[in-house]
């Protein structure tokens, strides 16, 4: 049965226009993206959404919460409480300005793809409620980056709580995409009094699944997914509440996820280190590879690319 891994069309001929130094790999973008999660009597469960079928990279597929960081992001003037700078530098692999904006772009995507903030008036508290007018006014000047992170925090008196977030796994698109990034995958839970909505303009659906019922659904062919997002929700398994992953979240490798691809045997055999489920066998020649579930042979099961998803 057919997975629901998403897969570009284009990729065999990049791959072979790499391998043969023909094509020059543009340098990935920083972005971070957020696996929001609350409890239900059944588990805890994660936001997603499912991305317009109308967007060029990875149209229909569901994703998390998440963008590009806005140069803005590595503002000193950003309020900031939790651990520190310098500890998310080494956490994260980047210098301290990195990890900032980092970390900022993890919490304004969330609360502008999905209404949520991760931050409130001290270093003890977080906002309840980011609904009204002036609030969507507010969310608003941020996606047209009208407003920076630190503007829209100094404008409302509120402190980035760092500590809600923890960083989770780290993925690169793979060299031969035309659109590459260097995405940091977050966790956290979703702030009491606060609920989600969908705020973006990308995506036609959001829900509340569970882990376990969203990878069902990828392994039927029934949602369309890339590869890390498959690989987050199958590592979100062994927790029986949010907090439970939250509390995981330090001890976990954030060694970055870098595809590869290679000629064997008069094929191209793309994989992920570390994930051999998403290991394709493409044909050099002649065959032509669909964008959507089970176009191609697969190697021992699912999913697509390392964008943020």
């Amino acid at each position: 049965m057919a997975n629901g891994q998403w897969y570009p069309p284009e990729w065999p001929d990049r791959i072979r226009a790499l391998a043969d130094g023909t094509l020059v790999p543009v340098s990935p973008k920083r972005a971070a993206t957020v696996l929001l999660l609350k409890d239900t009597p059944a588990g805890p469960a994660v936001h997603m959404l499912r991305r317009r079928a109308s967007m060029a990279f990875a149209g229909g597929a569901y994703a998390y919460p998440g963008g590009g960081v806005d140069p803005r992001d590595d503002d000193r003037l950003v309020r900031w409480a939790g651990p520190t700078r310098a500890w998310w530098a080494e956490r994260l692999g980047v210098d301290e300005s990195g990890a900032q904006a980092v970390v900022c772009a993890a919490v304004r995507e969330t609360y502008e793809e999905a209404g949520v903030l991760l931050a409130g008036p001290d270093a003890g508290s977080v906002v309840g409620d980011t609904t009204g007018d002036d609030w969507e006014a507010d969310r608003a000047a941020l996606v047209a980056r009208e407003l920076s992170f630190a503007e829209f925090l100094d404008r409302r008196s509120l402190v980035l709580r760092s500590d809600l977030l923890g960083a989770w796994t780290r993925w690169i698109t793979p060299e031969f995409e035309s659109r590459r990034y260097d995405t940091w995958f977050f966790v956290a839970v979703l702030p009491e009094g606060q609920r989600t909505r969908n705020a973006s303009t990308e995506a036609d659906r959001t829900v509340w699944i569970r882990p376990e019922e969203a990878a069902a659904g990828y392994d039927k062919g029934e949602l369309l997914m890339m590869p890390p997002t498959v690989a987050t929700l199958r590592q979100l398994l062994p927790y029986g509440t949010a907090a439970g992953a939250l509390a995981a979240a330090p001890a976990r490798d954030m060694t970055p996820v870098l595809a590869r691809a290679r000629l064997v045997d008069g094929e191209i055999v793309l994989s992920w280190p570390g994930h051999d489920e998403f290991t394709k066998h493409v044909p050099t020649r002649g065959t032509a590879v669909g964008g959507g579930p089970g176009t191609e042979r697969e190697g021992t099961a699912p999913s697509g690319s390392g964008g943020p998803a």
